[in-house]
């Protein structure tokens, strides 16, 4: 179907993005690009990065650049048509209470999120083992897609200063509350690749566990762009206050303007740091 000039020149002199979302689907224009904060994987009652609570801060700042939607819809070609980034956050593997227990990610999801990612779509994932539930069998095979897996070794919480040759985000600092690695396998067509990797010299003000390691990684498979954090309290309203949890506060950090940057790279936007 041929798109009527007149229509497209008008949309340019108001100022209005049309967009064509990575699943082929015609979508409706926007004046921003759409960021998706699903809560599909979720359990009902997990309330740990609930975008009126804990998230409140990271979702109002996201909205700057982005528009911002937030649901539990399945993640279907539908719900993504006009997604460019989609952000999965401490996907829950068992109940919490009496409530149902979460859905984890199917074959169908993978073949749909895979070919979201692949035709140009941005894919931020995050999580965290320690005690949160996290479910990661299933997640696993979504991103062996990108050649990354979450592993069961950790690190402690601490504040990174990232080199400044590190791609996108460096020389920023990064306050980490705790997490686990990621395991990358160099064969994979996505282009898998550790941005951030431990800094064994830089120690944990509290805890013994230090693992060397990737701690954030990227993969670039087809037109799209993913990235994988292997923690979500980083984000937290408490880690952007400096307030800290269970006992440890790290000050002097940069995680929002980490986070802005990774956003802009996986959807494409320009990552230029704040003037």
């Amino acid at each position: 179907m041929k798109t009527n000039p007149f229509i497209g020149a008008l949309a340019l002199a108001v100022g209005i993005e049309t967009v064509s979302g990575p699943t082929g689907i015609a979508a409706e224009p926007h004046t921003k690009p759409v960021l998706l904060y699903s809560r599909y994987y979720n359990a009902e009652g997990e309330h740990r990065y609930d975008p009126n609570g804990t998230y409140k801060q990271v979702i109002q700042r996201l909205r700057e650049d982005f528009e911002v939607r937030i649901h539990n819809k399945p993640l279907t070609r539908d719900t993504l048509a006009d997604v460019k980034l989609l952000f999965i956050v401490n996907p829950s593997d068992k109940a919490v209470g009496n409530n149902p227990a979460p859905p984890h990610v199917s074959a169908a999801d993978i073949n749909v999120l895979s070919g979201f990612v692949k035709n140009g779509g941005g894919l931020v994932v995050s999580g965290n083992q320690e005690n949160h539930n996290l479910e990661v069998e299933d997640m696993n095979k979504l991103l062996a897609r990108f050649g990354i897996q979450a592993t069961n070794l950790y690190t402690d919480a601490k504040k990174l200063v990232l080199p400044k040759e590190t791609p996108i985000i460096g020389r920023l600092r990064w306050a980490y509350y705790t997490g686990n690695l990621l395991l990358l396998d160099s064969s994979s067509p996505a282009n898998p690749r550790a941005l951030v990797m431990n800094d064994l010299n830089q120690k944990p003000p509290k805890g013994t566990r230090d693992q060397a390691g990737c701690l954030l990684a990227t993969a670039e498979p087809g037109k799209g762009r993913v990235v994988v954090v292997t923690d979500s309290g980083w984000l937290a309203d408490w880690a952007f206050d400096e307030e800290g949890i269970g006992g440890v506060a790290l000050k002097g950090q940069d995680n929002w303007e980490i986070f802005r940057r990774l956003t802009h790279w996986a959807s494409h936007l320009p990552v230029g740091p704040e003037p």
